[in-house]
């Protein structure tokens, strides 16, 4: 995209204001720098020309979270995603923040892309986080502000001042792997290709192996190519362009040796950066084709279910259950209905209204870690509206939403289950087999 590109995306917003309750920031601050509306104006002012790059439009770019929900609310149809990252990749490009700020971003990024460092990287913050601690927000003091700057103290401890940054994560560290191929159980009626991912592989094994067992009771054969890596999801949200694309390229290429009626993908940030691959290879002739191509065959795991249906019987569910809507879920991907209908359909399962369901929860990817504060009051507002509605489990399909939502509810002292949609169905299908 070019700033020309760019600057005519942000000319369809008329200033309706309707963004703006919309906007998780503008409900904490009520300041229109920190509203989508604000923030078009800015980059527009920039990109034009007409203002120069500051610290202040820096801020107010970073502070956003990135969840799209502008998006949902415009009745314009503006694009604010694809404005928003083409200008975090124009800020990079500017050199007006610190060379060390950028690497170390740039650094998180890749981390965070590579399942096994990402692995290696979370027990070694857990190890030394006592180290790293960089002491209380009023003094400062601690060991780790002595050694670095405190953004890159706080982002490799996982702490900054009493606060707990990092997700809730398990004390057992692996990177799982499923099998190649795992047959349909029962008449075929799909073959799907099944995405891994990162921090899916990480954090959330278990719900890969839930997802891989219940598209197969629903009769489908199901292929897991063990070199289908990365998305570039992290890299594209944060305006590394280059490294985004490069990444989509990778994946493109391992998918094209497959053949397959669907992409199933159960990380909601995952599914939305897959699905826009004919946006982000627009310009390039060799792979503009080819993205289009797997953009439309993506398909979040929980719209693939309701539209295909799982004809294996369920057994009980017996459990009152929220849903969170993870925003690129709902605003990136449109799919708000299908996971509800899906719990619904889970005997025993009460299912019960959540408050503010799909505003952010504050995890939005590496947010938590480079914008803490901000983070953290979004999580407290979270964990605020799940604990009240008295349910015993909170359901989601987003795995930084569920390590971010975790964390918030185990700092709370509450027992309230975080669970993947379908991992609830799982449990269903696998009390269902025992006549349960």
């Amino acid at each position: 995209m070019t700033d020309r590109q760019a600057i005519e995306l942000t000319r369809r917003c008329v200033r309706c204001g309707f963004c703006l309750d919309a906007c998780p920031t503008y409900r904490l601050t009520r300041s229109e720098t920190q509203s989508p509306r604000g923030r078009l104006r800015l980059m527009a002012s920039v990109m034009s020309g007409e203002a120069d790059l500051n610290a202040d439009t820096v801020e107010a770019i970073d502070i956003c979270l990135g969840c799209r929900a502008c998006e949902t609310a415009c009745p314009s149809g503006v694009q604010y995603g694809h404005v928003v990252e083409h200008f975090r990749a124009r800020i990079h490009e500017s050199g007006i923040r610190a060379r060390l700020q950028t690497d170390v971003k740039r650094g998180l990024m890749s981390a965070m892309e590579n399942p096994g460092l990402f692995a290696t990287a979370l027990a070694a913050s857990k190890r030394f986080s006592a180290l790293l601690r960089i002491g209380t927000p009023a003094d400062g003091s601690g060991v780790g502000s002595s050694l670095m700057p405190a953004p890159v103290a706080s982002i490799l401890s996982g702490t900054r001042g009493d606060a707990t940054l990092m997700p809730d994560t398990p004390d057992d560290l692996t990177v799982g792997t499923l099998p190649a191929h795992a047959p349909a159980i029962g008449p075929r009626r799909a073959t799907v290709c099944m995405l891994q991912g990162c921090v899916m592989r990480v954090l959330y094994h278990r719900t890969n192996v839930a997802t891989m067992r219940v598209l197969q009771r629903a009769g489908c054969d199901v292929l897991c190519p063990s070199d289908a890596g990365c998305c570039g999801a992290l890299d594209l949200h944060a305006g590394f362009m280059a490294e985004g694309a490069a990444r989509a390229r990778e994946l493109i290429r391992s998918l094209n040796a497959l053949s397959f009626d669907a992409f199933v993908v159960n990380s909601a940030g995952c599914g939305s950066t897959i699905r826009d691959y004919g946006h982000t290879l627009a310009d390039d002739p060799t792979w503009a084709k080819a993205a289009a191509a797997i953009a439309a065959k993506t398909r979040d795991v929980s719209e693939f279910l309701d539209e295909l249906g799982i004809p294996a019987p369920m057994g009980r569910f017996d459990a009152v259950v929220t849903y969170h809507d993870a925003c690129h879920l709902a605003h990136g991907q449109g799919v708000t209905d299908a996971p509800r209908r899906l719990l619904a359909a889970v005997p025993g399962l009460k299912l019960v209204p959540l408050r503010e369901s799909d505003t952010c929860c504050g995890s939005a990817g590496t947010y938590n870690l480079t914008q803490p504060e901000m983070a953290r009051r979004l999580l407290e507002r979270k964990v605020d509206n799940i604990m009240a509605t008295g349910a015993s489990v909170v359901a989601m399909g987003n795995p930084g939403c569920m390590a971010w939502i975790a964390r918030g509810l185990k700092d709370r002292g509450s027992n309230i289950r975080v669970m993947h949609v379908v991992e609830i169905l799982d449990e269903a299908l696998q009390a269902g087999e025992r006549g349960s």
